[in-house]
């Protein structure tokens, strides 16, 4: 069983004046009082592989004893100074919930111990005018040694802010104002782990690394965007398995993202090496795919029925949709699941690392970047627009919805495509994204409704054969069928706006 929180910490380094050198924090914004806790005596032993993939990935995991929150800690990054723990209770070996959640970093590479850090900590907690918590000030007298081969021993001290729960950000600021009028200077190291690692010498077996491409060529843009995208996809691994709040979402976006540059960048990279990681990216997107349109579908329609009257809410309707949702939401779950713990997933993810550490580069990766870029977005664009001019050629009914289904598709490229492009071509491929996502957005709109009307057929025929009456969900479909033509309607226009040839300059 493992617990989480959002942990959000500053560290320092302290004057030589120890515990004694710390500042009076009262009256320090909203802080009313202070009081001393302490010492305690901590001893983490951190886990890493053997190239030391979690600490390359800004993530750590220890087994600590002594103080209140004795067991085992997985820290993720999330934004600025917050990242999010994981706890698991005490053991020998690393749970398996811990080991599941770290997958994506480690890829299946065993973890060992690779750092024992033992600190003395002096501790004071910052509480407001009516007793609540606000923060936590510690001074640790830490000892560290490493536990690779080489590696040798490092004596450090540090200050730690920590912020209770609930306790804005700003307060960090706050206290490190007065902080620095002690001589206590922000930490260049984000955990004891880095530093431990860095002071005690040790060495990593086999570290990765990243090719190296002209700075300022179409190449090294194509790639720092890929970069970027793949650290995405490990670092949402962990929430999607959980099933937090837009996690698989998030996900499956990295994989659209990647598959879109390797796409739109064929002049960069050649695609006989980059096609089929295109395709092995199509599949894990297709699998997450299954459970975020699930959430998204179900969303829809327990609000349709929410927005209703009472009087055309006809029958056990909230009940059927609990049914239906439970019997597609435990499949599409399941395939999630399955994905992220395949050897399929695993292989992806090392394709993705070899594509980066040794890129196919083609000729134009080092041609004019504003030629090669500028040249990879109209090309987008311009099957954007075929796509669209056959589209509003049909006449209302299956086959148009499908063909404006392959036009959003082809606006999402446009603005990934754009996006790459970004740091070269500035404001105008910025406008041309924006359009195309507005485009994207009403399209979107027009899918779901379409889907929903699907969906809602499949609700009511089951409705009629379990003898309920299928008025409500007739309702309901006649609200999608006319916000499927609404946004029709709307489209010309839109799009007439988005094919602005003033955003081709």
């Amino acid at each position: 069983m493992t617990v989480s929180k959002r942990e959000t910490e500053r560290k320092y380094e302290p004057s030589s004046s120890g515990i004694e050198g710390l500042p009076d924090l009262t009256g320090a914004g909203p802080v009313a009082s202070v009081t001393a806790a302490g010492p305690e005596e901590l001893d983490a032993v951190y886990h890493d592989t053997a190239d030391l993939r979690l600490a390359g990935s800004s993530a750590t995991l220890r087994r600590r004893t002594g103080g209140p929150d004795a067991g085992w800690h997985l820290k993720l990054p999330l934004t600025g100074d917050t990242r999010e723990e994981v706890r698991a209770p005490l053991s020998d070996e690393v749970p398996d919930a811990l080991r599941e959640l770290l997958l994506s970093r480690t890829r299946g590479a065993a973890l060992r111990p690779v750092t024992r850090v033992r600190s003395t900590r002096a501790v004071r907690h910052l509480w407001d005018a009516d007793g609540a918590p606000l923060a936590e000030v510690s001074l640790d007298e830490v000892r560290a040694d490493s536990l690779l081969p080489g590696g040798g021993r490092a004596e450090w001290r540090e200050v730690e802010v920590e912020l209770a729960d609930g306790v804005g950000a700003g307060l960090l600021d706050t206290l490190e104002k007065k902080l620095r009028k002690k001589g206590i200077v922000r930490s260049d190291s984000p955990s004891k782990f880095v530093r431990a690692l860095r002071e005690t010498g040790a060495a990593a077996e086999g570290t990765r690394t990243r090719a190296a491409t002209a700075p300022g060529s179409p190449g090294s843009y194509v790639l720092a965007y890929l970069e970027e995208q793949v650290a995405a996809l490990v670092a949402l691994d962990p929430a999607a398995r959980r099933e937090l709040p837009d996690g698989v979402h998030r996900m499956r976006v990295a994989c659209r993202r990647l598959r879109s540059c390797l796409r739109s960048y064929r002049s960069v990279l050649d695609r006989r090496v980059t096609d089929p990681v295109r395709a092995e990216l199509k599949w894990l997107a297709g699998e997450l795919g299954v459970e975020r349109d699930q959430e998204v579908l179900r969303e829809r329609l327990g609000a349709g029925i929410d927005d209703l009257p009472g009087e055309l809410v006809l029958g056990p309707v909230a009940a059927r949709l609990r049914a239906w949702e439970v019997s597609r939401g435990e499949d599409s779950r399941t395939r999630t699941r399955a994905a992220l713990a395949s050897d399929r997933y695993l292989r992806l993810l090392d394709a993705l690392d070899g594509l980066l550490a040794e890129p196919p580069l083609r000729g134009k990766a080092t041609g004019k970047p504003a030629r090669t870029m500028g040249g990879a977005v109209l090309k987008e664009y311009d099957r954007l627009a075929g796509r669209m001019e056959r589209a509003l050629a049909l006449p209302p009914g299956p086959d148009r919805d499908v063909a404006l289904h392959q036009a959003r598709k082809a606006a999402k490229k446009v603005r990934y495509a754009a996006e790459v492009a970004r740091p070269v071509l500035g404001k105008p491929v910025r406008r041309l994204g924006k359009r195309a996502k507005a485009v994207q957005r009403l399209l979107g709109d027009h899918q779901d409704a379409v889907v929903a009307q699907e969906a809602l057929r499949e609700l009511a025929v089951a409705a009629h054969a379990a003898g309920e009456t299928a008025f409500t969900w007739g309702v309901l479909h006649g609200q999608e069928r006319a916000r499927a033509r609404a946004r029709e309607e709307e489209l010309p226009a839109v799009w007439r706006e988005a094919s602005d040839p003033a955003l081709r300059t």
